[in-house]
């Protein structure tokens, strides 16, 4: 008996010291399979049509590859403010404008997370200091939205960029959005549910996400709410996770062909592929000094 539990004891104390070297392994497996799985998707000859935005894709500070997709629709269109709305932000570290920021963009950041929020004013007070960067704590609604972002001084102001991320309302608070005529936005839309399915999630006012797949809008319902208010979907990203949208009076400017035709859910649809979340061996940390 002493000799099983001196055993047990010895398999305990193994399992202490190579666990975390086989985590350590499994990640960075991980993150090389993921590399692999992108590069398989991207073969399809969909994606090789000039005009599709996904092979831009790159992460740096966005959750998934919407950073590399945000600067080459800025690549094509151009920036007139160079200014950004967003709201769902997380703790700076993990959204759609964080790395916009970091090259000398300015915006405003809207937080339901007093906790997070409280991260950001310490992560970014220089910028929140030199009035680069403003940030609230709210929790949005579709009936406040618009006196947040007229009280932040961002009413009726030009708007390079919105993005949306609020994981349940986001199609009511988009629809009622007013103050601001943004040149490009950025929605979440709900991979789990193809074209011409048109999904949209009940509003409830007091709705948090609670971790489930009944959130948002299918991607048809946010295409054919976009055109309601004059804007065009240009793309999504291969997760599958954020559609991206563009105002059709400045896509019409353009003198070729500068987005994927037809301009169609159907056409531009991404299935879910959350597996395919980027990961790195180092945490996310600002770079503004």
């Amino acid at each position: 008996m002493n000799f099983i539990r001196k055993l047990q004891a010895l398999f305990r104390k193994a399992e202490h010291l190579l666990l975390p070297a086989l985590e350590e392994k499994t990640k960075v497996s991980g993150t090389a399979l993921n590399e692999l799985l992108i590069r398989s998707l991207l073969s399809d000859p969909k994606y090789a049509e000039p005009n599709r935005l996904e092979p831009y894709g790159f992460k740096v500070y966005s959750q998934n590859d919407e950073d590399g997709i945000v600067q080459e629709i800025f690549n094509r269109i151009g920036a007139v403010s160079r200014t950004f709305v967003e709201f769902g932000v997380g703790d700076g570290l993990e959204n759609n404008t964080a790395y916009l920021l970091m090259q000398g963009w300015k915006g405003y950041w809207i937080e339901g997370s007093p906790t997070c929020v409280s991260s950001i004013k310490k992560i970014y007070k220089r910028a929140i200091d030199r009035s680069q960067l403003i940030v609230e704590n709210a929790f949005i609604t579709k009936n406040n939205i618009n006196s947040l972002i007229n009280n932040s001084l961002w009413g009726g102001a030009i708007v390079d960029l919105l993005s949306i991320d609020i994981d349940g309302n986001d199609y009511y608070v988009w629809e009622n959005i007013k103050c601001i005529n943004p040149r490009v936005v950025i929605v979440e839309y709900n991979g789990k549910f193809p074209p011409p399915c048109r999904f949209v999630m009940e509003y409830d006012e007091a709705h948090c996400w609670d971790g489930s797949d009944k959130v948002g809008m299918s991607l048809q319902a946010a295409a054919d709410l976009g055109e309601s208010l004059g804007y065009q979907l240009v793309g999504t990203n291969l997760n599958g996770v954020n559609a991206f949208f563009v105002r059709k009076d400045i896509i019409q400017a353009s003198e070729k062909d500068i987005f994927p035709i037809p301009a169609t859910a159907a056409n531009l649809f991404n299935p879910a592929r959350y597996y395919l979340k980027q990961t790195c061996g180092h945490f996310p940390k600002h770079f503004l000094g």
